[in-house]
């Protein structure tokens, strides 16, 4: 299986399909470091997310992923973890 990178393009195109985005913030801007509720994120439509990074990347992810990675940044990276951990089982 070859190594798939989760990135941050991936992560607004997922976040807005699933549940949309707040008019007043600008997913293009510098949002790596801010959390997902200032986002205008909450956790049904992180939910939605979950599942789709899950059904796209083909990866299980901890229930508590969002709660332990409130950001852009940490989500990515958790989710790059998940994928290498994958490759690599």
């Amino acid at each position: 299986m070859a190594e798939q990178e989760f990135t941050i393009e991936a992560l607004k195109q997922i976040l807005l399909e699933s549940a949309g985005a707040d008019e007043n913030i600008d997913l293009d801007g510098d949002i790596l470091d801010t959390d997902f509720e200032a986002l205008g994120y909450e956790s049904l439509a992180l939910l939605e997310t979950g599942g789709r990074i899950e059904r796209e990347y083909g990866i299980s992810l901890d229930d508590d992923i969002f709660t332990d990675h409130r950001t852009p940044r940490a989500l990515v990276a958790a989710v790059n973890t998940c994928l290498k951990d994958a490759v690599t089982a």
